[in-house]
């Protein structure tokens, strides 16, 4: 992630604050805020670009034998980007090993697929999962907000004198939302067509 000279200089004085608590100007707090919001913008299309990069290279798996080069250089930038190698890839590696390139992936994928088993019985590190979202900034000390409390829960609003509170409907079963369907009934026999 690259910051702007604007930018940088938004993060040292946010920085500066977050060390020696002051007051803040509210063109501070703006652009505090601001820069807090390219962040999480940049987090989000960071998020947005693996899962592009992820699904690409799902695509060029399953298109295998005849995606070879666009696959292994997928699974390169992948790797690059930090992921862990799934068993699809070591069992289509496995399966292209007659080239230099995917063999030399292969032992990489495998050592990286190892430590990754190892990290998570061991317990240091979790499954492989989409990034937490950043909290949102909400103030900054010595800024805006600082005098407020914190938000608390609100407790729920009691109802109205003389009022009773609505019950609650239960969720409706399978069965009541779609109710069985009627066997058709068979036509009248030609005796009671002719009798009628």
């Amino acid at each position: 992630m690259a910051f702007s000279a604007d930018e940088l200089r938004v993060l040292r004085r946010a920085l500066a604050i977050a060390l020696h608590p002051m007051p803040l100007s509210d063109e501070d707090v703006q652009d505090c805020l601001r820069l807090a919001g390219s962040v999480d913008e940049a987090v989000g299309e960071a998020g947005r670009l693996r899962a592009f990069l992820l699904a690409d290279l799902a695509r060029y798996r399953d298109a295998l034998p005849g995606s070879v080069t666009g696959y292994l250089e997928l699974l390169q930038d992948a790797l690059a980007a930090g992921y862990d190698p799934r068993p699809d890839d070591l069992a289509a590696l496995r399966a292209l090993r007659g080239r230099p390139a995917a063999a030399a992936l292969l032992e990489r994928c495998q050592i990286l697929a190892e430590r990754s088993v190892r990290a998570r019985l061991a317990g240091c590190a979790p499954a492989p999962t989409a990034p937490a979202p950043r909290g949102r900034l909400l103030a900054l000390p010595g800024g805006r907000g600082a005098d407020r409390e914190p938000d608390r829960p609100k407790a729920p609003a009691a109802p109205a004198p003389g009022r009773t509170p609505a019950p609650k409907r239960p969720v409706p079963t399978p069965g009541e939302v779609f109710p069985p369907r009627r066997r058709p009934t068979p036509p009248p026999a030609e005796e009671e067509r002719a009798a009628g």
